[in-house]
């Protein structure tokens, strides 16, 4: 190949393709939670599990940024589950209702971490 043949400002040069962006997935998470001045849990509550859908590239974005989140709004995480994006949940046999997908979609559609359910613990 002459050099003419190439584009202008690539003689010589490999040329990349710009990397492809992996596409956004939500995660099913189980987020168990201690007690925390301010936490918004009730008085006599020893902690809480929280399920959540949040979207991530993978499974450990979606983790760290659900961890950041639940700190900024002054909870004490303290171990976090994953289950998988959908795909892997129904490859699993989980059912998955229609609420539960629209709460998916919205993680999806918002770039956000969505708490879909809360359940105090108590002694």
């Amino acid at each position: 190949m002459a050099s003419d043949d190439l584009e202008p400002g690539t003689e010589g040069h490999d040329v990349k393709a710009p990397k492809a962006k992996r596409p956004q997935q939500v995660y099913t998470l189980v987020v168990e939670v201690g007690r925390k001045d301010g936490d918004g849990l009730p008085d006599k509550a020893t902690g809480a599990a929280l399920m959540i859908y949040a979207s991530g590239v993978d499974e450990a974005e979606a983790v760290r940024e659900t961890v950041a989140i639940l700190k900024q709004a002054d909870l004490a995480p303290l171990d976090v589950s994953g289950y998988g994006a959908l795909e892997e949940r129904e490859a699993a046999g989980d059912e998955i209702d229609a609420e539960e997908r629209e709460l998916m979609q919205r993680a999806l559609d918002e770039n956000s971490v969505i708490v879909a359910q809360m359940t105090p613990f108590f002694d």
